[in-house]
């Protein structure tokens, strides 16, 4: 196993792992509080980090990462590094002494949005609760598939419906914000791209903002580029996976993404550059702050 992997990581990927005790387990080994979070027959992760932690003065900031993976694959890059990567931030976030006003899920039933639909996305029942209880203005950022690569990619700024001008603009600003934030963190190490939907699907159905951060080598991101310049129906084939045209694009998506769901998304296909900016780019997160309004 790659020395910049804890040594827990292989057991996290183990064919039978129960994924959701082995997050609980490392969090409270390490002093740091979660609860279980049940809604519509998922179990989503929550961590409890002290009541001091946070302002009414400054938005919150929700942060998505899922641990659930598809049958027959480790899933170490999908999306088990990101796990690792936010449970050891976690760690972090419980001994700042400041404020960082962030609420963390590790959620469950993220891959079942592209089986039955966004409806049965595990993160679209957490939505449908931040609407009933009236959260939506969160900040709502989403780490997908961080373990390979040296390049930080976030979601093109696309709404998939046609929103009220106050949730366009909600939308539009935390595209912003997020876009400065990768500018801080990893000044020309970072891009918008078209990607796939992760636990951002169920939030925009629900009509509440929320963004998507992944990691790409270099190379991949430049080829990709290049593709969505000589094809205009790629970014649409992308961003709407149920098209039938999908399949035919495969072939130019990033070498990355194509490894998810197979054997190939495993712990030798992970690189250390990318824990390293991750951990840059989520420090910084938790150091940026947005008065409420």
């Amino acid at each position: 196993m790659p020395s910049f992997l804890p040594s827990e990581f292989s057991l996290f990927i183990a064919p039978n792992t129960d994924r959701k005790a082995f997050i609980q387990k490392y969090l409270a080994d390490r002093g740091v509080n979660s609860v279980i979070v049940p809604i519509d027959g998922k179990n989503h992760i929550l961590v409890r980090f002290a009541q001091t932690s946070y302002s009414p003065q400054f938005k919150l900031k929700t942060v998505l990462c899922h641990y659930d993976r598809v049958e027959n694959s480790p899933g170490a890059n999908d999306n088990s590094a990101a796990c690792f990567q936010l449970m050891d931030w976690a760690v972090r976030l419980s001994k700042y002494n400041g404020i960082h006003n962030v609420r963390l899920f590790f959620t469950d039933g993220e891959e079942l949005g592209g089986h039955g639909g966004i409806t049965k996305q595990g993160a679209f029942g957490l939505a449908s609760l931040y609407r009933k209880l009236g959260i939506t203005k969160d900040d709502v950022y989403v780490f997908d598939s961080c373990g390979r690569g040296n390049i930080a990619v976030m979601s093109q700024k696309y709404l998939p419906f046609k929103g009220n001008t106050a949730l366009k603009k909600q939308f539009f600003d935390l595209c912003s914000r997020t876009e400065n934030l990768l500018r801080a963190a990893c000044p020309n190490s970072w891009y918008s791209l078209p990607m796939p939907y992760s636990d951002n699907a169920g939030f925009l159905a629900c009509g509440i903002p929320a963004v998507v951060i992944t990691m790409l080598p270099a190379i991949e991101v430049e080829q990709y580029a290049k593709s969505l310049m000589m094809s205009k129906d790629l970014e649409k084939a992308i961003l709407n996976p149920a098209d039938k045209n999908s399949v035919y694009y495969k072939p130019y998506l990033p070498v990355t993404w194509k490894m998810f769901h197979t054997p190939n998304d495993n712990i030798e296909n992970l690189t250390q550059e990318s824990f390293t900016i991750m951990a840059r780019i989520l420090d910084a997160l938790a150091l940026s702050y947005t008065v409420a309004l």
